[in-house]
């Protein structure tokens, strides 16, 4: 083929730049015009208003690069460790927890570490999914959990044996860096690994390569967990990208204010980000990672003639983290930004990392998302303030196609004479279950058996690629054997439904997710039957708080945690996932599930239009969203 990886370089072989310029603190120096972008720039005197770091800021100011205060806790004879510690751990992939479930008045909490792998477009080779298998069964749960970040995530680790788990992982030539914390985390990209259409494999690359370029560079890392020795191998991504090139285009110094006066975070410096920061990568019409979710969006452009790259696609402003009973906090989509050709597009991420860097909220810890800054400035004017970070400014939008939804479950052609098959993992619990799918035994046949690569989906699923033809049928009385049904048996509620872990490991849920997205896809499959809605897809998610880890906000019916056993009521997110809803309702009480739905899929089924184009009724996210919350109240109540 020939656009092979050799050829999908996205940026010259530049020799980094000798000076830096600017702290976090020390804002941008290349003045904006207040009357285009409305945006005060901060230069080398003091601003205006002094900045009231938060105290997340602060710690992450005293850390000494993310080494302390985690270097001394971790040497303490303690089960646990102390807050700052707790805030510092997340930048190397880890939260501390504690069974919620164990906890009993006068004792100790049963405290246990979460692990979180850094692992670019979700690709996972065989051999670290049996270290991940190994180490969950000798030091965790026994189970792993893959994530709507297209990873997987080992639980119940003990602190006395977090190095050794974090070292393993090093060694195999993965990582937990970025995991967590304020700074780029795991980056997405369609999950689909295509490879005789190039722009799949564009997508596929810069993905690495962004990875690779927003890596936090402190030495901490190694010092902590390998004792400042370096890992047995490099990372498995860099060996598909210029690793040499990526560097030197992360140091490379337009002297607009991007680079930092900093010797350890030439990106970053002593602050990092104001918080966490996603990115995702995907193809025209291709939208199976929500793309509209994250603060960077990049859409790759090819030349319809010849698939040549030509360029991205870029958005930026998209987050869903929002708080209960604070309208200042909100989900967000992304705004369209303009595009870049491919010689420009690491420039480009790096000019709105430094945009959310210098001019992002460090004093109100809930609004430090940048889609409040992209919502405060207006999207022109963030345009604008990016701009002035680069080299030359964005280019108009590229016209795309439709948007639409894929998870990539079944059998697909790769398009190299081999086959993909993505099979459903019930809320991504990869857990051998009493009288059910005995999902973690057959992963770890798979992976001895064959060693497909696997690919993490961003709908908690997982892809096996490369199955030569003969391997098809094997693998499929794998499965079976192990209760594992064929996708097409799988109900499309099922299929289509993501849940966070919520209760009872993570510390910010309120009530259950997880563990109740089984009934309620049941109850609402009742529903549907009854009122002769049987054929219906609708796609379903679920949270234990407001945070929205599962994506919430962009399904066609949403229930996010609320209060012990009470959710609100989201609607009027679409099947491709490029809009965000809107509450319904507040405080359903669980047990009042069929008593709200019923009367909406009554009016539902009475009030859907026919789509344009005779492609059927309007989906029930489509038809919520025409009516918004007013009108569905109303048609509701004619029901």
């Amino acid at each position: 083929m020939a656009h092979t990886c050799a050829a999908l370089a996205l940026v010259a072989l530049i020799a980094p730049a000798s000076g830096f310029i600017g702290t976090p603190l020390v804002r941008h120096t290349t003045p904006l015009s207040a009357a285009s972008s409305g945006v005060t720039s901060m230069v080398a005197e003091p601003p205006a208003k002094p900045i009231k770091l938060d105290k997340v800021n602060l710690i992450k100011l005293h850390s000494q690069n993310l080494r302390e205060p985690v270097r001394s806790e971790m040497a303490t004879e303690e089960v646990f460790i102390n807050h700052d510690a707790y805030q510092i751990l997340k930048f190397h992939g880890s939260y501390m927890q504690d069974n919620r479930e164990n906890r009993k008045k006068g004792a100790d909490k049963d405290y246990s570490f979460m692990l979180r792998l850094k692992m670019p477009g979700g690709e996972c080779p065989p051999e670290l999914y049996r270290l991940l298998d190994d180490l969950s069964n000798e030091y965790g749960h026994g189970h792993l959990r893959l994530t709507t970040r297209q990873t997987f995530q080992l639980h119940g680790v003990a602190k006395s044996n977090l190095k050794h788990v974090i070292r393993e992982i090093m060694n195999v030539g993965s990582s937990t860096v970025g995991g967590c914390g304020d700074v780029n985390r795991n980056i997405m990209t369609t999950p689909a690994p295509i490879t005789n259409r190039p722009e799949y494999e564009y997508a596929r690359t810069v993905t690495k390569q962004v990875a690779e370029l927003l890596r936090p560079l402190s030495a901490a890392f190694t010092e902590l967990w390998l004792d400042g020795e370096k890992a047995a191998t490099i990372e498995y991504w860099r060996k598909d990208i210029d690793g040499a090139a990526i560097d030197a285009e992360m140091l490379r110094d337009n002297g607009r204010g991007v680079i930092l006066d900093h010797p350890v975070e030439p990106l970053y410096g002593d602050l990092y980000l104001p918080r966490k920061f996603k990115i995702g990568v995907t193809v025209p019409g291709d939208n199976a990672i929500d793309i509209y979710t994250n603060d960077i969006g990049l859409v790759v452009v090819t030349d319809p003639r010849t698939g040549a790259l030509e360029g991205f696609n870029v958005m930026a402003g998209g987050g869903l983290g929002r708080t209960h009973g604070k309208e200042t906090t909100f989900a967000r989509a992304a705004d369209h930004i303009g595009f870049v050709p491919a010689d420009r597009v690491l420039e480009c991420c790096k000019a709105i990392l430094a945009a959310q860097r210098d001019h992002g909220n460090r004093e109100v810890r809930a609004n430090a998302r940048m889609k409040y800054l992209v919502h405060t400035l207006g999207v022109d004017r963030f345009r604008t303030l990016v701009e002035s970070y680069m080299s030359a400014p964005f280019e108009p939008w590229r016209a795309l196609p439709e948007w639409r939804y894929s998870d990539w479950m079944g059998w697909h052609e790769q398009g190299d004479g081999k086959w993909f098959y993505g099979f459903n993992i019930e809320q991504g619990r990869v857990i051998d279950r009493e009288g059910g799918p005995q999902i973690k035994t057959a992963l770890r046949a798979i992976a001895d058996r064959f060693a497909f690569p696997m690919i993490c989906t961003p709908n908690q699923s997982l892809i096996l690629r490369d199955v030569a033809e003969a391997q098809r049928a094997p693998l499929e009385a794998l499965l079976a054997a192990h209760g594992i049904l064929p996708i097409e048996a799988i109900d499309p509620l099922t299929r289509l439904a993501i849940a966070c872990p919520a209760l009872p490991m993570c510390g910010l849920a309120i009530t259950e997710a997880e563990r109740r997205m089984p009934e309620f896809i049941t109850r609402v499959r009742a529903l549907l039957d009854a009122g002769g809605l049987g054929d219906e897809e609708i796609m379903m998610r679920m949270t234990g708080c407001p945070n929205g880890c599962a994506r919430p906000y962009m399904a066609e019916l949403a229930f996010v945690g609320d209060g012990p056993d009470t959710y609100q009521v989201w609607l009027g997110g679409t099947p491709q996932c490029d809009r965000v809803g809107y509450p319904l309702m507040k405080g359903m009480k669980e047990k009042d599930l069929e008593a709200t739905l019923r009367p909406l899929l009554a009016a539902y089924k009475a009030g859907r239009q026919t789509r344009a184009g005779a492609r059927g009724p309007e989906s029930f996210g489509e038809y919520c969203s025409r009516l918004g919350k007013a009108g569905v109240e109303a048609a509701v109540a004619a029901v």
